[in-house]
């Protein structure tokens, strides 16, 4: 029977345990945050107007004072320049106090997005190791699938029984 080629039989699986090969790749993701909107404020002093009255009553007295300092040709440019003058002095002289004012708006939130890399991991069966008994002996193999409960083995070759890897039976 030597000349008729290998020599097959099936013997009984005992353990299979999944052979797994770890691996990883780069990812890109985006990550967004939102920024909360905030209140801006904002103060300004303001002057109390002046009155109408108190700035023609100024321009009638100015007007008045330069008519008398002027001579000649001079007489009508002091008139115009004291009744411009006293009408300011007027404005300021009737104008109510001063005032705060406080302006708020809101500045509203935004969306801050960033792009983050990362490493995604993997794990992936690559093979499974098989422990079967063959004629009452443990061995190991490596099959690239799930073996079911029994498993084809050559029995024309001799291989030594599986003895926990220390050497001794």
């Amino acid at each position: 029977h030597e000349g008729d080629g290998p020599r097959y039989a099936w013997a009984r699986v005992e353990r299979i345990t999944p052979i797994y090969a770890r691996s990883g790749y780069p990812v890109r993701r985006e990550v967004c945050r939102q920024q909360p909107g905030y209140v801006v404020s904002q103060e300004r002093y303001q002057q109390g107007p002046g009155s109408t009255a108190g700035t023609l009553l100024g321009a009638v007295i100015g007007g008045a004072l330069g008519n008398q300092v002027g001579h000649g040709d001079g007489r009508a440019a002091a008139t115009i320049a004291g009744a411009v003058i006293g009408g300011a002095v007027g404005n300021n002289a009737t104008r109510g106090p001063g005032y705060y004012s406080q302006e708020q708006r809101y500045q509203p939130g935004y969306q801050s997005c960033q792009v983050q890399q990362g490493w995604r991991a993997r794990e992936q069966v690559v093979g499974y190791d098989v422990t079967y008994r063959y004629r009452g002996d443990d061995f190991h193999t490596r099959t690239s699938y799930p073996p079911r409960d029994r498993i084809r083995v050559r029995v024309d070759q001799y291989v030594a029984p599986d003895d926990g890897g220390y050497g001794g039976g």
